[in-house]
């Protein structure tokens, strides 16, 4: 277990906060979410990434290897797992680490494309994905309007975005962007909401940034960006009970592991397994089991990202 899930088993369990699955430290009942339908299938890549960035939810980093790289072949049980239960899945969406480390990306990106499936790619359009523009465009114009890339962009200032991922990553992850803007791909990016600006403040921020490197993205409607809250091991959330989906008027289905999975392959380990959501990939009580049939069971939000992240801050990495 890393260290920033250590943190979090640390600051909530001594208030015996987020122990029990079922029943919060108070003895109410634990809210929870069953699948409506298989939507979304993610694929972590791997935990390897060419950056170490400071509030990476799963500290994917050059030397953080805790999430093997997925193979071609176990992506394709999946995939035929999808077809045999006919599922009715559309996307298939690839995450990391940074997915451009993985050596067996083009031709599994090229697998879910041929299979008919939307492909999402999270990527930090550092570097890493610079040697593929010859293939991800023949993919692109082969498959028009199927692969999306998404860029991260942790603030539409360079100061805050290289604070988080370091010196030069701004102007160079820019330029990317331009790039395969101008080879017409479908892009989008994925940026942060920092705790003293609105989200309109961000909107117009980013907006404003694009513009300026001659992106015809439209933000303005929260249309080809996400903006995920802040995140904080240390940020003490209140657990959420039953009665809350009435309080906080959300609904069970809107959260993401009512549409979604993740498959991650752990070190050490022979077999993938799959996990609720992308953001807790290292809390072995929410392993669902090795296959995607045995995933389908009632998911209780029994971690403090399933208060912070989905349904408090409102986020799904799906938007």
């Amino acid at each position: 277990m890393l260290l920033r899930e250590q943190k979090i088993q640390k600051n909530f369990h001594k208030d015996g906060k987020f122990v029990d699955e079922q029943t919060t430290a108070k003895g109410e009942d634990r809210a929870y979410v069953d699948l409506v339908k298989l939507e979304t299938l993610w694929i972590n890549t791997g935990t390897r990434c060419n950056l170490a960035c400071e509030n990476c939810y799963i500290e994917s980093s050059p030397t953080n290897d805790e999430l093997s790289f997925i193979t071609f072949d176990e992506v394709k049980n999946y995939l035929d797992e999808i077809e045999k239960l006919n599922l009715g899945t559309t996307n298939i969406s690839f995450t990391g680490g940074e997915p451009f480390l993985n050596k067996e990306i083009i031709p599994t990106l090229t697998l879910c494309l041929d299979r008919g499936f939307n492909v999402l790619v999270l990527t930090n359009a550092y570097r890493a994905i610079d040697k593929h523009f010859r293939v991800l465009d023949e993919l692109n114009r082969i498959h028009p309007g199927k692969l999306r890339l998404r860029i991260s962009l942790d603030h539409y200032t360079q100061d805050t975005h290289e604070k988080e991922r370091g010196p030069k990553t701004f102007e160079r992850t820019l330029n990317t962007m331009k790039t395969l803007f101008d080879l017409d791909f479908n892009l989008s990016i994925a940026g942060r909401s920092l705790i003293d600006e609105s989200p309109n403040e961000a909107l117009e921020g980013y907006q404003h940034l694009i513009n300026n490197y001659q992106l015809e993205l439209n933000l303005s409607n929260g249309d080809n960006i996400v903006i995920f809250p802040e995140m904080s091991p240390e940020k003490n959330v209140p657990e959420i009970t039953t009665a809350c989906w009435d309080i906080l008027n959300v609904h069970p289905h809107q959260q993401m592991c009512a549409h979604e999975r993740m498959i991650v392959k752990r070190k050490g380990d022979k077999h993938p397994v799959v996990l609720p959501c992308t953001l807790i990939a290292y809390d072995e009580n929410f392993i669902l089991g090795q296959t995607l049939e045995e995933s389908f069971q009632r998911v209780y939000l029994n971690h403090p990202y399933c208060a912070q992240f989905c349904v408090l801050g409102g986020g799904s990495c799906s938007a």
